[in-house]
């Protein structure tokens, strides 16, 4: 039955993304931005912490970069252990902490907002649930808008984050929201590059039986090689492994050979500049490199998928996913997989 498609729900989650980023960027009072971030101007912090676990890790470190460049203030991602199996209670004054959910159900995220809170950090919490635990654990909630996520790999909950919390970040440095106009091409990019999906199902066929593969970038793109990595891994059980451009150089370099697809990341910014010392290395190599990313990279790649120009560098990861979750479900599908439903996992995962 077409009901039982696999990657059916994946696919119409992956579609659905445009128009999920047009409805965050039309509400976002009724998302909770401009309150959030009242409060954030109110307290001034001096430090920002973050705390997420899986695909929301990524979104956390996407803002770390955020945080650190364009606040200005110094970031940092927590371990949850250190405050719930450990029981440390940090002196957080001064601290803006912001836990990072689709769900915001995993009791470890909760704990760790309840606990900052009480050692006196200004908590802030990013779901895509308004009524979950977490949301009810912080001082501030934004909802990311992207309506119930049903298949299990997390894609439009993902972007809706990284655009929540590019949005969030910006009202703080100026209470206007002046930089949301930078991200409105953004759904119309989004709708382009989702309609080239023949694309990428032609670059599944090349990587249809790899067994492992690297992905690597540099800046804002080194979350999303991790993200592109987790999709393989969880979708297509595809052992991927994420490194950034500069820590690829060292030790991992040694992993590369042509049976090892390097998918590559290079952003149309500083982080695809500093990637130009890579992909010479991974020439040397004769890696098979797929490059997602500025045309003139794309060229020089076996393969690749290329991206607008022009886009604000630390809005480019909204796009550069794109072709990784298609990638991922491609994959997963051509090998007889359904990753609306992969082996071992749930929608909810609930660590402690």
């Amino acid at each position: 039955m077409a009901s039982h498609r696999p990657g059916r729900l994946m696919a119409a989650e992956i579609a659905e993304q445009p128009a999920v980023w047009r409805r965050l960027l039309a509400d976002g009072p009724a998302a909770g931005l401009d309150a959030a971030a009242a409060q954030i101007r109110r307290r001034a912090p001096r430090t920002v912490l973050f705390v997420a676990r899986g695909t929301s890790d990524h979104a956390a470190l996407y803002a770390k970069y955020l945080a650190e460049i364009r606040l200005g203030l110094p970031a940092g991602l927590v371990s949850p252990s250190t405050m719930t199996a450990y029981g440390a209670r940090p002196d957080l004054r001064d601290v803006l902490m912001i836990g990072i959910s689709q769900s915001g159900g995993s009791p470890d995220l909760v704990r760790s907002l309840e606990v900052a809170g009480a050692q006196g950090a200004l908590t802030v919490a990013v779901t895509n649930n308004a009524d979950s635990a977490l949301a009810r654990a912080a001082h501030a909630h934004v909802d990311v808008l992207a309506g119930a996520e049903r298949s299990v790999a997390a894609t439009k909950s993902y972007t809706a984050q990284l655009l929540a919390l590019y949005l969030l970040l910006d009202r703080v440095i100026d209470g206007n929201g002046g930089g949301t106009s930078a991200a409105e091409a953004l759904p119309d990019l989004g709708d382009a590059l989702l309609a080239r999906d023949a694309e990428i199902a032609a670059i599944a066929q090349r990587y249809r039986f790899a067994q492992r593969m690297i992905t690597t970038g540099r800046g804002y793109s080194y979350p999303t090689a991790r993200e592109a990595a987790l999709k393989l891994m969880e979708t297509a059980y595809v052992s991927a492994q994420a490194f950034s451009g500069a820590d690829l150089l060292h030790g991992p370099l040694a992993l590369v050979d042509p049976q090892v697809p390097v998918l590559a990341v290079v952003n149309d910014g500083v982080g695809g500049t500093a990637m130009e010392d890579v992909l010479p290395r991974l020439a040397e190599r004769r890696a098979d490199v797929c490059c997602v990313g500025h045309p003139a990279a794309v060229a020089r790649a076996a393969v690749g998928f290329a991206l607008p120009t022009g886009v604000p560098e630390e809005l480019s990861p909204l796009l550069e996913i794109l072709p990784f979750q298609l990638l991922a479900r491609h994959v997963a599908v051509d090998r007889g997989e359904d990753p609306d439903a992969p082996r071992g996992l749930s929608k909810i995962t609930e660590t402690l």
